[in-house]
Formats: structure tokens, C-alpha cells, sequence
């Protein structure tokens, strides 16, 4: 089938673009000795954890519980849950694969901790944990002066076991430029290894120190005592990976397929495509919804998607479209808009090879 033949809005993922991702991301690390733990939260697609997997991953990361129990129906028996698991639900989850062997979650603080070592504890079963420490994202995660003392409190629970230490070096992208991006990434890294080094010194059996986040994967995982890295959007990178300088336009592979339905107005073209398509996340930092490429997936010189409602796409332009007209769209973040979705067609180049399903979805 060609795409032309699709009904739209249509979530598309070029397979040629994927791949090459996929390998690049995996020769950056082979030979050293940091493991690949990608983030399954970008695709929630078995079709594209597989090949992350078939490159050496050493196993994938997890968002979310759906995550979780998606890939262990898969037999993905090496999971990293990087998110604390609160709440009766997730408790229980943790409980019952940590049994099954093979996962690992996160915490932050000993309220978090205690559910999970109750539960744990009269299961008979030991819960292995990464400690979050905050390296500037200020998200999840104990500031660094105050890890040892929440490591000792955890720790003290039962049913808990500390294997490390894990950060999300989200802040360095609001970095002024690559060059200083690159500086805030290695200065992460080095402050998560700085905690794991106490750590070892007060006692505590450190044995990974893990890292996380695309734009940041050329910098915090190559600081020396740094174990593991955990980029998810460089599978299909976006457009503010292009923006903070970790990709290229070309090298984008997931857009969403629409076709311009009005041209009423002009210097305004209006698509089938708005932020239920493209999801709204960092609209506002980006300053547009998207990039608009043409079917090839070649960059539309003088267009803008700049707005967006829930059905419907604004595309300001000079000139040149007409109803009927086909139009690629690079989202802003590829990890919110697949969670928009129920399933991805694998295309290469203007050719539909197969439909894709979309899995663990909220």
C-alpha cells in the first residue's frame, strides 16, 4: 500500500530511519562499559523494543505499571522501573515480578519505601531498588547531601534491597547551547557517581549508577563510574531533539500523516491533524506543534505549523497548498504523541509495510 492510500491523521514510522537510530545509538556504546537500558515509554511498540533489544540492550526501562506488564508478557525478564511505585496497585505489581525475578524499581524517600517493604515483607520476597537522586531536573529524587541518610533509612526496611543509584538529567535541556549542554550532562553525571562513591563508603553496595535521557547520552554516561545509560526518543528522535542539536531533520523517523482539508483563508492551510494527532506537550517551548515535511519526509521550506486545536492543524505558508494535499508532520516530542495512539504503520520511504501495535497506553 502507499501511504497516499492511508486514512489521516495516520501515525507513521520509517522503518530505514528507526534502524539506523537504533544502530548508532548501540555503537556509541559498544565497547565501553556502560550498558544500553533503553526507555520503552517512547514506542510502547514490541516492533521497536525488539530491535533495541536485538542491538544489545542489556534490558529496557519503564515508565509506567502498563510498561511493565507489557514487556514481561513480551519475556523481557531485565526491567528497570523508573518511577516509584506508590499506590496499592503498583505495590502489588512490583511485589509479584520482583517474585518472578528480574525487576528493579526507584525510590526516593523512606514514605515511599514503606508500603512497598510491608507488602514485600510478607510476600517472603526482596524488592530490589535504584535510590533517585536529583542532579538539577528537580523532579523525583533526594538531593545529594541528603542520600546517604535516606539510603540508610530504606535500607533499614525490610524486603528491600539497594543496588544503586539512578538520576534523570532532564534539566540540561534548557541549556543556552549544545556546547553548554554537553558540560550540564557530563556535570550530572559526575554528581550521581559523587553520591554512589558515598554511598560505598558508608556501606552500601553500589553497583549501578544509571543515567537517563537522550540529548544527554553523549555526555553523562561516558563520565568515569557511570554503569548504565537509559535514552528512550533517540529511536525516533523529534523535533526538539533536532533543536537541542542531538539530531538531524533527516534522521527523524515518526510523523504523523495528515491532508489539508481547507484553504479558505489565505496563507493559512487548515489539516486533519491537531493536538489529539500531535499531543500538546512543549508546544509552548517550542513555539509550534510540529515540523511539517512533505510525504518523502523533505522539510516544507516557508511553512510553520504554528497552532493547533483538538482536530485541526494550522499551517501558515505562502503560498502553494491545496485541498486534498498530503503532509507530514515531525512532533515537537515523540514519546507524548505515541501515547496519543493505538497503533504506528511501519513505511519505508512512501510504502505502508505493516501496522504496528501501540501497547500500555493510559
Amino acid at each position: 500500500m502507499d501511504l497516499r492510500e492511508l486514512d489521516t491523521p495516520a501515525l507513521l514510522v520509517d522503518v530505514d530511519r528507526l534502524d539506523r537510530n537504533i544502530a548508532a545509538m548501540a555503537k556509541s556504546f559498544a565497547g565501553s562499559e556502560v550498558a544500553l537500558r533503553p526507555h520503552a515509554k517512547t514506542s510502547k511498540c514490541w516492533e521497536v523494543a525488539r530491535r533495541q533489544l536485538d542491538a544489545g540492550a542489556v534490558g529496557m526501562t519503564c515508565s509506567t505499571a502498563a510498561e511493565v506488564t507489557w514487556l514481561r508478557a513480551h519475556g523481557v525478564t531485565d526491567l528497570l522501573w523508573a518511577n516509584v511505585p506508590v499506590g496499592p496497585g503498583k505495590v502489588a505489581l512490583a511485589v509479584e515480578v520482583a517474585r518472578q525475578g528480574g525487576l528493579t524499581v526507584t525510590l526516593d524517600s523512606v514514605e515511599a519505601a514503606r508500603p512497598l517493604s510491608t507488602a514485600a515483607a510478607e510476600a517472603g520476597v526482596t524488592v530490589p531498588f535504584l535510590l533517585e537522586v536529583n542532579t538539577g531536573h528537580a523532579r523525583l529524587g533526594v538531593e545529594p547531601d541528603h542520600a546517604v541518610a535516606a539510603a540508610e533509612a530504606i535500607t533499614a526496611l525490610p524486603g528491600l534491597r539497594l543496588r544503586g543509584v539512578l538520576t534523570h538529567e532532564g534539566h540540561i535541556a534548557a541549556s543556552a547551547d549544545r556546547t553548554s549542554l554537553e558540560e550540564a550532562g557530563t556535570a550530572a553525571g559526575e554528581r550521581l557517581v559523587a553520591v554512589g562513591e558515598a554511598l560505598r563508603l558508608a556501606g552500601h553496595p553500589i553497583d549501578v549508577v544509571s543515567v537517563g535521557s537522550t540529548p544527554g547520552a553523549t555526555s553523562a554516561p561516558f563520565v568515569a563510574g557511570v554503569t548504565e545509560a537509559r535514552p528512550g526518543t533517540y529511536a525516533y528522535h523529534d523535533a526538539n531533539q533536532v533543536r537541542l542539536g542531538s539530531t538531524t531533520i533527516d534522521r527523524c523517523a515518526l510523523t504523523v500523516l495528515a491532508r489539508v482539508v481547507s484553504v479558505q483563508r489565505d496563507g493559512r492551510a487548515i489539516i486533519d491533524a491537531g493536538v489529539k494527532a500531535m499531543s500538546s506537550d512543549t508546544i509552548a517551548v517550542a513555539g509550534s506543534v510540529g515540523v511539517a515535511v512533505d510525504p518523502a519526509g523533505v522539510p516544507l521550506p516557508g511553512v510553520t505549523f504554528a497552532e493547533a486545536n483538538e482536530e485541526h492543524g494550522f499551517l501558515f505558508h505562502s503560498g502553494g497548498f491545496a485541498v486534498g494535499d498530503l503532509v507530514r508532520l515531525v512532533p515537537n516530542h515523540a514519546c507524548g504523541t505515541t501515547n496519543m495512539w493505538s497503533h504506528a504503520y511501519a513505511v519505508r520511504r512512501t510504502e505502508v509495510l505493516a501496522e504496528w501495535p501501540i501497547a500500555a497506553r493510559y
